[in-house]
């Protein structure tokens, strides 16, 4: 093979590359020689990602129920790939910070219109049953999804509506992080105690959470926006992504499990209770948490009637 001079080139600006790190060139081209070409199961992992399907009973749709949340992380994890690239960001400009909100949008919505796969895809009284073998375990502990709020918003946002007003939110996380929003959710149903779905997510990932919003206190992603130029915050795109991610998140999130709940169990004579005795009837409507990141960009009317016509919309 002839080594024309686009080749010759290549050569010469690899050479340039490791001699500037003190590396020998031709270690590297033999390390090329010596390696195989790579393949598409490979390099996606297939077979060891379709080992991770471990059902705990023999009902044919749980399988459905475990892969659909397997895809649900896979998701979160590319939003915290996205908030990180903006939180990273040096001279943060309002291109670079709506392409990224925009794929944060785009991944919560792809799960929003797919969730009736795995709603239309169960029956009910297979969900019924198989579900009791999953206590205490319950989606209310993802720890991703944790920390999609986190990086977010201000810590503030996060703590119950009924304990925001003492806060000024410069407290330390380990205090505003006992009245955070989540943990009203996961009392039981009947005794109001802490359920055992609660206490041990506390106890993995209490510490972890408490990092990272005081290491998110400057650099989350309301804190992000507040760091471009007055006339980058003011731009419409800017303001829809935002406002469009504080929809996704804290209202057509929650708003289809909170329809798959009244699905499943909703009953007319009581309701049953949720894996591990979490109180959804009050942890998922959006207008009962009043959670939203960005509250200043809202009007008042706006914040007043907080997810109210979207839970009316889904009863009716």
């Amino acid at each position: 093979m002839e080594l024309t001079p686009e080749i010759l080139e290549r050569i010469s600006l690899l050479k340039a590359k490791y001699d500037a790190q003190g590396q020998d060139l031709t270690a590297y081209l033999d390390g090329l020689l010596y390696s195989n070409m790579p393949n598409y199961w490979d390099y996606v992992q297939v077979d060891t990602l379709l080992s991770l399907q471990k059902t705990y009973t023999d009902f044919p749709d749980e399988m459905v129920f475990l892969m659909y949340h397997q895809v649900t992380e896979l998701y979160f994890k590319l939003c915290l790939h996205e908030f990180q690239q903006v939180s990273d960001r040096k001279n943060l400009d309002a291109a670079f910070f709506v392409e990224h909100v925009q794929r944060i949008n785009r991944y919560f919505e792809a799960l929003t219109k797919s969730f009736e796969i795995m709603v239309d895809g169960m029956q009910r009284e297979q969900f019924l049953k198989f579900r009791l073998s999953l206590a205490p375990a319950s989606g209310f502990q993802s720890a991703q999804y944790r920390k999609i709020e986190i990086h977010s918003t201000d810590f503030l946002q996060l703590v119950h509506k009924d304990h925001r007003e003492k806060y000024s939110g410069k407290e330390p996380i380990t205090e505003l992080f006992e009245n955070i929003y989540w943990k009203e959710g996961a009392t039981d149903a009947e005794t109001g105690k802490k359920t055992l779905t609660l206490t041990q997510f506390e106890d993995r990932y209490r510490t972890e959470f408490i990092q990272l919003g005081e290491q998110l206190r400057h650099d989350n992603l309301w804190q992000c926006y507040l760091r471009l130029s007055k006339e980058d915050q003011e731009l419409p795109t800017v303001i829809h992504v935002l406002k469009q991610n504080d929809v996704n998140i804290n209202v057509n999130w929650p708003l289809v499990h909170y329809k798959s709940a009244v699905r499943y169990l909703q009953k007319d004579k009581g309701d049953v209770a949720a894996t591990g005795g979490t109180n959804w009837q009050k942890y998922l409507p959006p207008r009962f948490q009043k959670r939203i990141f960005y509250p200043q960009l809202w009007s008042d009317m706006e914040v007043a009637e907080w997810g109210k016509s979207w839970v009316e919309a889904v009863l009716n």
